[in-house]
């Protein structure tokens, strides 16, 4: 409808040069002049009708697409070192082009060959005339394409690697500002920046000179067909009117061309943006829903496995197998870098195996349906991550808060009197560094999280790294706990403290089990090997 109202103003003038004038009639003026206000005022509450829709229809289109790009952009942290949130400026990019201009003169393109028609029913030099310079307008527009197309993607390369370096500096900032790292990083970051900035110049001087043309293009040809149509009209094949109206149907039929001009970049960036989320959505699709799987007993077998970071094919755990019954503490001891985070997180299902599965009551523990599986597996890694939320929140795990079962996770950690110190309480809000706990504070926090519920499945990354005497008896009792709950429980560390009432030991070394048995044997044949060995230190 906007687009055939577009055609009163031709209409309008080719009534009032070739009746009203003709005629000297005020009565035909002055009704022309009501219908065209009519009109002009219809046109105008649907273009706000429009404007409406379109922002409506791009924030249905941000609704539909949030969950899958939540899960899409976590699955991508799981399989990258450096994580980022640029898949959110990419939805933001894509919901402004749908409300803007570039989308509407996209669909007024699909009207141009009417406006081109009635030229040509004005007279075929008329339509013809029009015709080329549509022409080679586009082809203005093709060449500024090509001609930015590069340049842009470059900048948004550019752009994405200067905010991951940036969010990973935020989330270090108090070791950038302890160790006066922050001026050297940021003058990296400033080069990131500067380059992003210069593909981006480069791309706009560009698209801005062919928009600029394209513009002053249009306006001549617009003024061009004036000189046509009075040539026509001196040879009295088209009416005065006629060449009036041709003037604004011809500008009518060239202002698609032009708005996308100016609207090029966005367009551009929107497509760019569409093409990378379809990507990830892709990447993280979920293979669909899947039958659900009763409760596990804790049953924990590896077979084989071998395994490292997503995307390096250096395996950092290789041929490790081990079985865990329900109930039975397994502790994980070995030097740094042998392996043993890299098999916690194996085991857990975070990363997947390059050979061999994991096993949980049977089943491979990757195939399990995760938001299922979860309330039933409890993790502490090393590095504790507290999100945006109350003390309460952070402890169940964002799900339902029923009271007793917070303070019983908190009591379990020993968090309980700790928390009762504090202003609010369980209802004290937590920043996502959760700076307002001490380091081990955060630790208790996280076992708590980890204990929370009915877990069958305890996995526990140096969990007495940061505990004082009175942590370590926390956790000691929470231990012997979960062996009378008959929770299967892994459990890496160095301190041998938390070791001694596990069940059996497994020693890591260069990514393989140099150990594995009962631990009273295990740390026999461990003495007896750093008797043997020259200096008395360990193997």
């Amino acid at each position: 409808m906007i687009n055939l109202l577009m055609l009163t103003p031709a209409l309008y003038m080719l009534q009032v040069y070739d009746r009203v004038i003709t005629t000297g009639s005020r009565e035909t003026l002055l009704l022309l002049t009501l219908a065209v206000l009519f009109l002009f005022i219809v046109m105008g509450l649907l273009e706000g009708v429009r404007a409406r829709v379109l922002v409506r229809v791009g924030n249905r289109l941000e609704t539909r697409l949030d969950e899958g790009l939540h899960q899409s952009m976590v699955a991508r942290a799981l399989r990258q070192a450096t994580p980022s949130a640029w898949p959110l400026d990419d939805l933001a990019a894509l919901r402004q082009a749908l409300a803007g201009g570039g989308l509407v003169a996209l669909f007024d393109t699909l009207w141009v060959p009417l406006y081109l028609a009635l030229l040509f029913l004005f007279h075929p030099w008329l339509g013809t005339f029009a015709l080329l310079s549509g022409c080679v307008l586009l082809l203005l527009l093709l060449l500024a394409e090509r001609l930015t197309r590069g340049l842009l993607q470059a900048a948004g390369n550019e752009q994405a690697t200067a905010r991951g370096r940036v969010e990973t500096h935020l989330r270090h900032a108090e070791v950038l500002q302890g160790m006066g790292m922050g001026p050297a990083l940021g003058r990296r970051w400033r080069g990131d920046q500067r380059r992003c900035q210069a593909a981006q110049s480069r791309a706009s001087d560009r698209a801005g000179l062919l928009s600029g043309l394209t513009r002053v293009l249009r306006l001549l040809f617009q003024s061009l067909i004036l000189g046509l149509g009075a040539l026509l009209v001196l040879d009295e094949q088209i009416t005065p009117g006629m060449m009036i109206a041709a003037s604004i149907l011809m500008g009518r039929a060239l202002a698609p061309v032009d708005q996308m001009a100016s609207h090029w970049r966005d367009l551009v960036n929107a497509r760019s943006a569409y093409h990378r989320l379809q990507r990830l959505l892709a990447d993280g699709e979920p293979e669909g829903e899947r039958m659900a799987l009763p409760r596990p007993a804790g049953r924990l077998v590896a077979e084989a496995v071998t395994a490292g970071p997503p995307g390096s094919r250096e395996p950092v755990v290789r041929g490790v197998s081990l079985a865990i019954a329900p109930g039975e503490q397994l502790g994980v001891i070995g030097p740094s870098a042998s392996g043993k985070s890299t098999l916690v997180r194996v085991l857990l299902g975070i990363w997947p195996a390059q050979v061999g599965t994991v096993r949980l009551d049977g089943a491979d523990i990757a195939r399990w349906d995760r938001e299922a599986l979860g309330p039933h597996i409890g993790y502490l890694p090393q590095d504790i991550e507290l999100f945006d939320g109350t003390i309460a929140e952070n402890i169940a795990r964002f799900g339902e808060v029923r009271s007793e079962r917070v303070i019983a996770a908190a009591r379990r950690a020993g968090l309980h009197e700790t928390v009762l110190r504090l202003s609010d309480g369980y209802d004290t809000r937590l920043s996502a560094a959760g700076s307002e706990l001490s380091t081990g504070q955060r630790q208790r926090l996280g076992l708590a999280r980890a204990l929370h519920g009915d877990p069958v499945l305890v996995v526990l990354d140096e969990p007495n790294a940061n505990l004082d005497l009175e942590g370590e008896r926390a956790l000691s009792r929470s231990l012997q706990r979960l062996r009378e709950e008959g929770v299967s429980l892994v459990v890496v560390s160095h301190r041998t403290g938390v070791l001694r009432q596990v069940d059996t030991l497994l020693v890591m070394e260069d990514g393989r089990v140099a150990l594995n048995g009962p631990r009273d044997r295990v740390l026999a044949r461990l003495a007896a090997s750093r008797q043997q060995a020259p200096g008395g230190d360990a193997p």
